[in-house]
């Protein structure tokens, strides 16, 4: 049994020299396992065993995530930076300004309490040492391939180095002036229109590949109730949505924007089911019914950015009392702001426009560089929604993306999402006429 159990151990060596562990990894080595084998076959010592278990123990999938030395790990923890961050900028706005000892910094110097002064302002200053972190880490990690480089580990780990990094950006633009500040909401306008594109073409690509995933020659007929199932329900979502947005933001026929909103929301849903439906394109019901609630949904959410007091909205949704409702919706805002941003982060393959290789085993498991940057652009996203994308605009407290910009900027969102929706579907046919043409 000895002599099977060694020759076993044996093969096992010869292969574990030959592939190279993946780093970060959850399994035990295959060498380290018959190390101790060997050792407890060979009447050792205890001590040498328990050392031995103690190697094992630190190759744990335990261990990793104690020590947050794998990407995979890592990334949660960029996203609870990001949801610190975010909470920070919200005490900003709502919680700090009334605090005087904050009005003697450099930056902040001239401004009296009682006039919400850390409002707009304070969001910003956050939202730059957000950004000013993220970009560090944008740079210096952009173009990593291999988890072997130094910079896979600097993006893995060295995390009291990076807290460290985080909390002296964070505090260092409360000593800038104010001129820098309102500079920075300037570009954060161009930024935070950045992440919405790339959070758009995020979830159209997420919708073609579930729509292609469904009508691949392996799917096609084992998932077609399915497939008519979610489409039908999609349809039916939608149609509902349009409905009870007419019922509760349209009640009377002075609302015309809010109508025209609404009515030109309902022909963008014919026409992307118009064109994926013609023969040419021929890209089934499926897709156009997600992107239907897409679309739905930014425009339900534009017409509640719209500010208090009109009278073409519902009476709760312009309520001026903070209620229990109000900061439920807030804390929810706040998560979506998060997940959004992390689910984002990850999708870098969605901008490889050429085919690539298949992924070594020592690949990155995403780009660290693209999900630096989204969280980058995305510290400048939550700024605009927690100042209503106007930075002379005071916000209620427990309020998110709120007023006539904001509003403005969700609708032109929903437009320029079906403008990429359908010149996903159409370019493919252009491309092959002008090519057949040429040639």
């Amino acid at each position: 049994m000895k002599l099977k159990a060694t020759a076993g151990c044996r093969k096992k060596k010869e292969k574990a020299k030959k592939k190279p562990p993946k780093s970060g990894g959850f399994k035990f080595n295959a060498l380290q396992h018959c190390l101790v084998e060997e050792k407890m076959e060979s009447g050792e010592s205890n001590s040498s065993s328990n050392q031995m278990c103690g190697v094992l123990k630190d190759s744990s999938w335990y261990s990793q995530f104690k020590n947050v030395s794998n990407p995979w790990m890592a990334r949660y923890v960029y996203g609870l930076i990001f949801l610190f961050a975010n909470l920070l900028a919200w005490a900003a706005r709502d919680e700090l300004s009334s605090l005087s000892a904050l009005t003697q910094l450099k930056g902040l110097k001239g401004c009296k309490v009682g006039k919400n002064c850390l409002g707009a302002d304070g969001v910003l200053r956050v939202s730059m040492g957000c950004f000013l972190f993220y970009m560090i880490m944008f740079w210096s990690t952009a173009g990593t391939s291999k988890l072997n480089e130094g910079r896979d580990s600097w993006h893995s780990g060295w995390w009291f180095v990076k807290i460290v990094v985080w909390v002296a950006v964070t505090i260092f633009p409360f000593f800038l002036p104010s001129e820098l500040i309102e500079l920075y909401g300037e570009i954060a306008h161009f930024g935070a229109g950045v992440f919405l594109l790339i959070q758009l073409i995020s979830i159209i690509s997420f919708i073609t590949w579930l729509n292609d995933c469904f009508g691949s020659e392996k799917c096609a007929e084992r998932c077609q109730i399915q497939v008519m199932l979610f489409a039908t329900m999609s349809y039916f979502i939608c149609l509902v949505g349009i409905i009870l947005m007419y019922i509760w933001y349209a009640p009377q026929p002075s609302c015309l924007l809010n109508i025209f909103f609404i009515t030109w929301t309902l022909v963008l849903l014919q026409l992307m089911t118009s064109v994926s439906l013609h023969p040419k394109v021929n890209a089934g019901i499926l897709s156009p019914g997600l992107m239907g609630l897409y679309v739905v949904f930014l425009c339900w959410c534009a017409i509640r950015s719209e500010p208090a007091g009109a009278d073409c909205i519902r009476k709760s949704d312009s309520a001026t009392k903070t209620d229990w409702q109000s900061i439920i919706s807030f804390v929810v805002a706040i998560l979506a702001i998060v997940v959004a941003t992390f689910s984002t982060g990850i999708d870098s393959k969605c901008f490889q426009f050429r085919k690539s290789d298949p992924p070594a085993e020592d690949d990155v498991p995403y780009g660290y560089g693209f999900f630096h940057f989204v969280f980058a652009t995305g510290a400048m996203y939550f700024a605009m929604l927690l100042i209503g994308w106007n930075s002379h605009h005071s916000m209620r407290k427990w309020t998110i993306d709120v007023g006539w910009t904001s509003a403005w900027v969700r609708i032109v969102n929903e437009w320029l999402a079906v403008c990429v929706y359908l010149w996903m579907l159409v370019a493919p046919i252009i491309w092959k006429s002008r090519h057949g043409d040429s040639t």
